[in-house]
């Protein structure tokens, strides 16, 4: 308990710390695996576990919000295939280079050896990637869903990849996986019969470990590709999104695990850090090649940006690729510790860029070539407020009764906005006049104002990070109507309100208060039609679902 102890003093220290100087917790994680192995604490076996338990609960979590036909589409299947491609070529070119040029730990190693390491560099990492979006309220976004799509992706070809280095094909058992689809269909029944406390987590939890990765590992496939799986498999239940809710905060704190792990590989030397300083340096090159598919791919710069630079890391499978070299014998055990150190700083160098904010990318965007609107993706056009007098943002529950009690109340012109396009086409066919649409664009916003009959916002996104967002890139755009915005933390009321917002509501206090009016009226209307603060999905009528 002891080494325990040392462990969660060091995360929480420095987690804490970097929290002060504006950097997410994880970097203070990772900080703290290397200290950690600088001080000698000694092993604690039960981190790798917890590390690897929050791993396989992040890809059930992804599975569960994961629309498989994004990965279909062109800018997702295209831009991972030719960025692998050209990721290997630009990369090997590089190492080698710098292998000529006299760099010690690359001195004297073949093309194959460096062609390893390239490909080892060319992934993404999905853990961090994810978190961030998360931080952001964001991973419903097109940009957030493209990036999602491109990390499935390069999971595929790393299962392809272990597969064929490992000299031994699945099991041929593994064709009747399935049969998974019809056994999803009854596992969905039990947990509609589970309620809404810990048996529905205890629940998701089984399912990514069991018939997600226990299953998988057995058939010899990656195991945390069948918590992905799994996942996707029970993603139409309706109850999906508060399970992926429930399973946030548990696979958070497991997730602090694989950080710290990161840094207990290895402690750099000279040499080992001036290769791995050399590595950083090309994540520009990966990020502006992502740029300029997604643009080619006919997403916008904005989006295209967002999606690069949120990509601009190395992965965590990277150190999968060098052990793999490692027992091969294709590379020295050195470039574990060496891979380690470059996964680590491209965590630190990302979270810097990504928390400059959306405005950086916004400016860089203008001053790019003009692109022509009526050639962009689909989702990339802009939508028309019309004469609405009043934008919902964000058409979850708490969007939607917005919106319904505006209308059918006040009698006043709304129109609600979300990123969700599902969601819309499903509230546009029932006849709400809803629009897709990204608030935290500040093309968006540029293009509301054209709109004069707007004179209210409404930002009732879930997450507060989301919300911070839109109402810099409001005022950027010189929106002067009134603004109102929804938290669910009495600090994230003050912090609107000493930010300008005209109207800063508590969505707590605001269930108390429909209680009270139920109550006070005499309504015999049933309490779950109440608003559920805790949720982003819309209560709709029986008939929408």
């Amino acid at each position: 308990m002891t080494v325990a102890a040392i462990y969660l003093v060091i995360a929480f220290g420095l987690g804490g710390l970097a929290m002060v100087v504006r950097l997410p917790p994880l970097v203070g994680f990772l900080a703290a695996g290397f200290v950690i192995n600088a001080l000698d604490v000694g092993e604690l076996p039960q981190l790798e576990l917890m590390a690897d338990l929050g791993v396989t609960l992040l890809l059930f979590a992804i599975g569960l919000k994961l629309d498989v036909r994004i990965l279909l589409r062109r800018e997702v299947w295209l831009t991972t295939s030719v960025h692998l491609v050209v990721s290997i070529v630009v990369g090997t070119t590089v190492l080698w280079l710098a292998a000529v040029a006299g760099l010690v730990m690359l001195s004297g190693q073949s093309l194959t050896t460096i062609a390893l390491l390239a490909f080892a560099m060319s992934f993404s990492s999905t853990v961090f990637v994810v978190k961030v979006l998360e931080e952001r309220g964001e991973s419903h976004a097109l940009y957030g869903r493209v990036a999602i799509g491109v990390l499935v992706m390069q999971d595929i070809v790393a299962v392809v990849f272990l597969t064929v280095t490992s000299g031994t094909l699945p099991s041929p058992w593994a064709l009747l996986l399935v049969l998974l689809w019809p056994l999803t269909r009854v596992l969905r029944r039990i947990w509609s019969g589970l309620g809404h406390g810990e048996m529905q987590s205890l629940f998701g939890i089984v399912m990514a470990l069991v018939p997600g990765y226990a299953l998988f590992s057995a058939l010899g496939l990656k195991g945390d590709l069948g918590a992905l799986v799994i996942g996707v498999l029970l993603a139409s239940h309706s109850a999906s999104s508060e399970l992926s809710r429930s399973l946030f905060h548990i696979k958070e704190l497991l997730l602090v695990g694989f950080f710290v792990s990161i840094g207990l590989s290895g402690l750099p030397d000279l040499p080992s850090l001036g290769v791995a300083l050399l590595m950083v340096l090309l994540l520009p090159l990966k990020s502006v090649l992502y740029v300029a598919l997604f643009a080619m791919m006919k997403l916008r710069y904005r989006t295209a940006l967002l999606a690069g630079l949120s990509l601009m890391n190395y992965s965590e499978f990277g150190l999968i690729v060098v052990s793999v070299g490692v027992t091969t014998g294709l590379l020295a055990p050195a470039w574990l510790v060496e891979m380690s150190i470059a996964v680590a700083l491209s965590f630190v160098a990302s979270a810097l860029v990504n928390g400059r904010g959306h405005l950086m990318v916004e400016k860089i965007a203008t001053r790019l070539p003009e692109q022509d609107e009526r050639s962009l993706h689909p989702e990339e056009r802009s939508g028309d407020a019309g004469d609405a007098e009043v934008v919902v943002i964000g058409m979850g529950r708490v969007g939607f009764a917005a919106y319904e009690r505006l209308t059918d109340h006040y009698r006043l012109d709304v129109v609600g906005v979300d990123y969700d396009g599902p969601r819309i086409r499903r509230l546009a066919a029932q006849g709400f006049r809803v629009i897709e649409g990204d608030a935290t664009d500040l093309d968006f916003w540029h293009q509301l104002r054209h709109s004069e009959s707007v004179r209210i916002a409404v930002l009732a996104m879930p997450r507060h990070g989301a919300n911070v967002t839109a109402l810099a890139c409001l005022r950027e755009s010189g929106f002067s109507g009134t603004v109102a915005a929804v938290a669910r933390y009495d600090d994230e009321v003050q912090w609107a309100k000493e930010h300008g917002v005209d109207i800063a509501f508590n969505v707590y206090a605001g269930a108390g208060l429909e209680l009270a009016d139920q109550v006070g009226q005499g309504a015999p209307g049933p309490v779950g039609d109440a608003v559920d603060p805790e949720s982003d999905e819309p209560h709709l009528p029986d008939n929408t679902r």
